[in-house]
């Protein structure tokens, strides 16, 4: 007989039934359904209190507090009229995870009877506790109080689940002492101070109309799916979200016959469950499909401002996470939940544009003379050469590093893929002279029955962590179970800054009488003198790269998460954030305090399970097989027949060699005399992080050689294949 939970939970994988499509229902009839939006806001307010809350949301003007209690009232009838008995103030802390606090309406009257009550004060405000969320340092354990705010720009929705719905107000998270709590609020003051320094430029371009410039995001959504019998006999999947141990099956994704193929049944049942209630909360879900690796799969959205973008990212994880239980299967978003495999990454899509000169990064038919494209691409370049060690730092965790500079995701060195047309620009530009522009030609398939179409001037570099595509900037390197945020207030901020010293130039160049033409194409090619070296177009992956772009190139090489959160308290980051408004330097400070803290724990916790999982179950599966083996080879002896001991001999020394190895880890992690949180990492990262490997190189080996009867941990192959 078998290992019985693992054969049970193939069993019950093989034999689980498929959960019912359910009929399906007109895009129109469901898209937004259960956002309090603008056309409901509309329909049920008063029309004075519809425009001044349309201006705030609009226009940035500031909210007049005496709408609060009409709207107030408003939304809790709309939400009750949904089924909705709760309302939450939904805010994003200083994790990658989404934070809520469940009320009731209910109001308990004098004579013992009960109403439905939200009051615009109470809309307005809320009152977590704000020690208990991470916040360096910010909030002592004794100083609790914290306050959610009410976000005007993001919508109220209702989320339904099985155990009923809850009116969900976005939020931001303050202290009691004002700083910001939550990635909302860095996000929001970054795109502010994005707007003031592009507004600047715009109207020295000669334009007089500009209307708020704001950035955009579409973030890929990568991620696996095991099922969840698989996933609830693996200590390491429930507790850390990746295996910890697992032996590389005989086929993996070699044959490359996963990506774009044709989606498993049930897995396109959950898809089409996760669209229906995306579109239901107004998330544009556009574009699902197989990834690369066995059991990995994509959604992709429209892009839409980066505000809203956030907010539905973080839905969209909850919605992939809670449809997933539903169906029988686990959702892993850790960035490498299988060695030996690709891992999911966050593809975000950014860029920038208003109202009125529409997207300013796409660069037209003719780049070489869209002043416009070229002043903002420009600034790109000089943003990302200038701060490319904080886009490293935002995209920074334990979990990311597994994957940032394998050959399956870009390299921990920031550059920047312009494309061969875009590039061809931007060196006549350094060399004093624009001729023109690559063409893009047409593409002939040679066949009379095809098509002929236009083809792009650029082909596209999946090696570039930081990529033009076209209209966009593609920031490869964000991992999979990120926020957003993180990565946008970067952007935004080093943008906000490029533009600001560009506007400085221009100004000067322009009061001393120059040219505009001129004045432009001068700050530019000063751009590509200092700048210049971030532009590259090649293999990101190449040996030969990683030695350019250190050695002659100056770019840093921030291989891990250890050497890259330092940057955070460098002298240069806190002037940046401070001189932008987007983050003081008390709030910065706590941002490295709690993710280096993060780092730290996550490490911790898997070395912790390393130890468990090798003692309790890897180790007594192998003294069985060997106590099996030596009874079985004794028994042939005795029949007169001469048996090999070399696989008894292998299995002892695997076996001693890891318990020998999780010995070493666990007198490794009782160390804790570090001076600093800078040490701490180090020793994360090259002390606790090789002998978790150490562990796992014996444990797989075992895997190899332990009959399969015995093994106690589903295996890669089950996991990946079974669906």
């Amino acid at each position: 007989m078998g290992y019985e939970p693992r054969t049970q939970a193939i069993y019950q994988i093989t034999h689980r039934k498929p959960i019912p499509v359910p009929p399906p229902e007109s895009l129109e009839d469901i898209w937004a359904a259960d956002v309090f939006s603008l056309s409901k806001m509309q329909a049920c307010l008063p029309k004075g209190v519809f425009k001044s809350l349309k201006k705030t949301i609009v226009s940035d003007a500031k909210l007049d507090p005496s709408v609060a209690d009409i709207v107030a009232s408003a939304m809790k009838d709309w939400a009750i009229s949904k089924g909705a008995l709760y309302y939450a103030h939904v805010f994003y802390p200083m994790t990658n995870a989404t934070a809520e606090k469940h009320d009731g309406f209910i109001s308990v009257q004098n004579d013992g009877t009960v109403i439905s009550e939200f009051s615009g004060k109470t809309l307005i405000k809320g009152e977590p506790d704000g020690s208990s969320f991470p916040n360096g340092g910010i909030r002592s354990t004794f100083e609790a109080r914290g306050y959610t705010a009410w976000d005007v720009t993001s919508p109220a929705y209702v989320m339904e689940t099985d155990n009923g719905v809850t009116l969900c107000i976005p939020t931001v998270f303050v202290s009691w002492t004002g700083e910001a709590l939550d990635k909302k609020i860095p996000l929001l003051r970054s795109i502010g101070a994005m707007n003031e320094s592009a507004t600047k430029v715009l109207k020295l371009l000669g334009n007089e109309d500009v209307a708020r410039v704001n950035s955009s995001c579409g973030a890929e959504q990568e991620y696996f799916l095991v099922d969840a019998a698989f996933a609830n006999s693996r200590p390491d999947l429930l507790l850390a979200g990746r295996t910890l141990f697992g032996k590389t099956p005989a086929k993996g994704q070699q044959f490359d016959d996963h990506y774009f193929g044709a989606i498993p049944e049930r897995v396109q049942v959950f898809m089409q469950e996760v669209e229906r209630r995306m579109y239901r909360l107004g998330i544009p879900a556009k574009t699902r499909h197989n990834e690369v690796a066995p059991g990995q799969f994509e959604i992709a959205p429209y892009f839409e401002s980066a505000d809203a973008a956030t907010d539905h990212q973080q839905l969209t994880m909850t919605i992939l996470r809670n449809t997933a239980k539903k169906h029988g299967f686990a959702c892993l978003l850790h960035e490498k939940p299988f060695a030996g495999i690709n891992g999911s990454g966050k593809h975000v899509n950014w860029s920038v544009s208003n109202a009125t000169q529409g997207n300013l990064l796409d660069p037209g038919d003719t780049p070489h003379d869209n002043i416009q494209f070229l002043t903002f691409c420009g600034a790109v370049i000089r943003g990302v050469h200038k701060y490319g060690p904080l886009l490293r730092a935002v995209i920074a965790t334990a979990s990311n590093d597994h994957r940032l500079g394998a050959n399956e995701a870009p390299p921990a060195i920031m550059s920047v893929y312009l494309g061969s047309q875009l590039e061809d620009v931007y060196e006549q530009i350094q060399k004093g002279a624009i001729i023109g522009s690559q063409p893009g030609g047409i593409m002939d398939l040679g066949v009379e029955t095809l098509p002929t179409f236009m083809k792009d001037s650029g082909d596209r570099n999946r090696t570039s962590p930081f990529a033009f595509t076209g209209n966009r900037f593609e920031f490869r390197a964000v991992g999979s179970h990120q926020s957003v945020a993180g990565p946008l207030i970067a952007m935004n901020t080093i943008l906000a800054d490029s533009l600001d010293w560009i506007a400085n130039k221009l100004e000067s160049e322009l009061s001393a009488g120059t040219e505009l033409n001129t004045a432009i194409f001068a700050i530019l090619k000063e751009i590509m003198d200092e700048h210049g070296a971030v532009v590259f177009g090649g293999d990101g992956y190449s040996a030969d790269w990683h030695k350019t772009a250190v050695e002659e190139r100056g770019l840093p090489n921030l291989p891990t998460t250890a050497d890259a959160l330092p940057v955070l308290t460098e002298g240069y980051i806190e002037e940046l954030f401070d001189k932008t408004g987007v983050l003081s330097p008390r709030e910065l400070e706590s941002r490295f305090e709690v993710y280096s803290e993060q780092y730290i724990l996550s490490i911790e916790v898997e070395a912790k399970l390393v130890i468990d999982i090798a003692k309790t179950k890897i180790y007594p599966a192998a003294v069985a097989y060997l106590s099996n083996l030596s009874t079985t080879i004794a028994s042939l002896k005795e029949s007169g027949i001469d048996f090999d001991t070399e696989i008894l001999n292998k299995v002892a020394s695997l076996t001693s060699s890891m318990m020998g190895a999780t010995s070493k880890l666990g007198i490794a992690l009782e160390k804790e005399d570090f001076s600093s949180m800078k040490e701490h990492m180090q020793y994360s990262a090259k002390t606790i992080r090789p002998l978790m490997d150490e562990v796992r190189e014996y444990a797989d080996g075992l895997e190899g050689e332990i009959a399969d009867d015995l093994w106690p941990l589903p295996k890669y192959q089950e996991m990946l294949f079974i669906k």
